[in-house]
Order: C-alpha cells, then sequence, then structure tokens
C-alpha cells in the first residue's frame, strides 16, 4: 500500500462519519465476505426533496479493517443526497474514490460496502469474478494420502 493511500486511510478512520447504528432507519443491509471474515452493515433514513426519494443520511458498523471502514465512512458521506437509483449506480471503485485506487487485496473492502448498500436499496448484488487461484505445490498431507507405489512389510521382533 502506497504511503499516499495509506495516511488518506488513517486519516479517515481517525475520525469516522456516520459510524454506529441508526435508530428508524428505512433501510438496512447487511453483508460478509467468508474471504477475510469482514461484515457490514449500513443504514439508510430517506427524505423527500423535490418530489423526489434521496437519500438524508446513511451509518454504518463493521467487523473490518481500516480499509473496509474507511470506505465506508467516505461512501456514507457520499451517497447523501443522492436518489436510490443514483447511490446503486455507483460502484466500489466510486464508493472508495476519495482515497484513491486500492491495491488488488483491498478492493474487495470497497465491494463490501457496495453489497451492503445495494443490499439496503434492494438491489441485487452485482456478480463478482472470483480470483482465479494459482495452482499449489503439493502439501505434506498430500504425500499422506497418496498410496505407496511399492509395498512395504513391517516385522516386529
Amino acid at each position: 500500500m502506497n504511503d499516499d493511500l495509506h495516511q488518506k486511510i488513517q486519516d479517515t478512520i481517525a475520525q469516522p462519519k456516520n459510524l454506529g447504528e441508526m435508530e428508524n432507519a428505512d433501510a438496512v443491509g447487511t453483508v460478509g465476505s467468508a474471504d477475510c471474515g469482514d461484515m457490514l452493515r449500513m443504514w439508510i433514513k430517506f427524505r423527500e426533496e423535490d418530489g423526489r426519494k434521496v437519500i438524508d443520511k446513511a451509518s454504518f458498523q463493521t467487523f473490518g479493517c481500516e480499509t473496509a471502514i474507511a470506505v465506508a465512512s467516505l461512501a456514507t458521506q457520499l451517497i447523501q443526497g443522492k436518489t436510490p437509483e443514483e447511490a446503486l449506480a455507483m460502484d466500489g471503485a466510486a464508493l472508495s474514490a476519495p482515497l484513491g485506487p486500492l491495491p488488488p487485496m483491498k478492493i474487495h473492502c470497497a465491494q463490501l460496502v457496495e453489497g451492503a448498500l445495494r443490499q439496503a436499496l434492494g438491489a441485487a448484488p452485482k456478480p463478482v469474478a472470483a480470483p482465479k487461484a494459482a495452482p499449489m505445490a503439493p502439501t505434506l498431507m498430500d504425500s499422506f494420502g497418496t498410496p505407496a507405489a511399492t509395498k512395504k512389510t513391517i516385522i516386529l521382533k
């Protein structure tokens, strides 16, 4: 992670915005990532503005890393004043844009926030392509499971 991104994340989590449960929320979305164990819940409250429904405020709670906290904090600010359709048009990259480009190992944090937002707004989650796993070298357990090519006899005296 580059120093600029790290500093932006530190600045954001030093005083996270909209952290905590929202009473009387109009919508709630909860998602979790089996890959990393992170979980995020987002609450949304709407208001009428010029005859349209817009997001008045949003809040979040997370069991996640610093990047997930930072992205969620920024996202709750970015979606305020937007219609549900406008908010749904924002993907993880747009929600994390104020931080700058995330390294590949942290993109799932933005996708977690996007997933909670989409669930809260009643949209189906976007399918995320699973990364292709690199072939693994044989493990010690693999060698125990492989039958020996020759038969051995043990004689106890």
